[in-house]
């Protein structure tokens, strides 16, 4: 399978004084604020790269963990998976997934297995350059 997504951005004006926007292709996001503040502070509404990474990768990785207990033949009821994006000096240092699942029949063990798989060959975990930590709770 192959195929492209689209997205972009607008700025405007100073890296500290300016803002922009980010539209993606199936307009989810459309002209969606972006700052210095909305990325380095809190209080103003808008997103930032740092949120967005975890919002592609949280989701990335729970479709991948549902295809992987697909192929083993589970079923998960919920997947809840949490990103925490730790920026440093100027870099993405780590990633932070926590995993809550919802799986009937299945056990804790093999739970981890298939999950740490699926931290391992999600696409966006490959795409970055970072330590992506794994934790995960079965709810059985």
């Amino acid at each position: 399978m192959k195929f492209t997504r689209k997205a972009s951005a607008v700025w405007k004006g100073s890296g500290k004084e300016g803002k922009g926007s980010l539209t993606t292709g199936s307009k989810v996001l459309d002209n969606t604020q972006y700052s210095f503040h909305t990325r380095f502070e809190d209080g103003e509404k808008g997103t930032n790269p740092e949120e967005l990474v975890g919002a592609a990768h949280a989701g990335c990785f729970a479709m991948q963990l549902s295809f992987l207990l697909n192929e083993e033949n589970f079923t998960a009821t919920t997947l809840d998976v949490d990103a925490t994006v730790l920026f440093e000096d100027g870099a993405i240092t780590k990633i932070s997934l926590n995993l809550e699942g919802d799986v009937p029949e299945i056990d804790a063990e093999q739970f981890q297995q298939i999950a740490h798989k699926a931290k391992d060959v999600c696409p966006i975990s490959k795409l970055l350059d970072t330590e992506i930590e794994l934790k995960v709770t079965l709810k059985n």
